[in-house]
């Protein structure tokens, strides 16, 4: 036994458009935060995600430079040690030629005019 009743159909009617009217006003209302969510977010400055990765990239390979470059330093420096040991032990050995004499500072022949 079916029943036409218009009650019914009415109220099932109102639910559905109270449904379509609901589903509607959550999509405006997330649309509006979103907005203000990325106006919120350009106002403070962030960086994006691909200028931190570049910027991360960078500081790697100038850390990894910075490392050989100390590593070098060590080495010369090692190599310095050593040249100053040798240059040590030949310094108490008698210098092979004389040293060169001071040059004397040349007089100026400079004449005031007659007047």
């Amino acid at each position: 036994m079916q029943t036409d009743n218009r009650l019914f159909d009415s109220v099932a009617r109102a639910f559905t458009n109270a449904a379509g009217a609901a589903q509607s006003f959550r999509t405006e209302i997330e649309t509006m935060i979103k907005g203000k969510l990325e106006k919120l977010v350009a106002d403070m400055d962030l960086v994006p995600r691909e200028d931190l990765n570049v910027v991360k990239a960078m500081a790697a390979k100038a850390r990894s430079e910075n490392e050989k470059l100390a590593a070098r330093v060590a080495d010369l420096e090692a190599k310095l040690g050593a040249a100053k040991k040798d240059s040590a032990s030949s310094a108490k050995k008698p210098p092979l030629s004389t040293p060169p004499r001071p040059v004397k500072a040349a007089k100026s022949k400079r004449t005031t005019p007659k007047l």
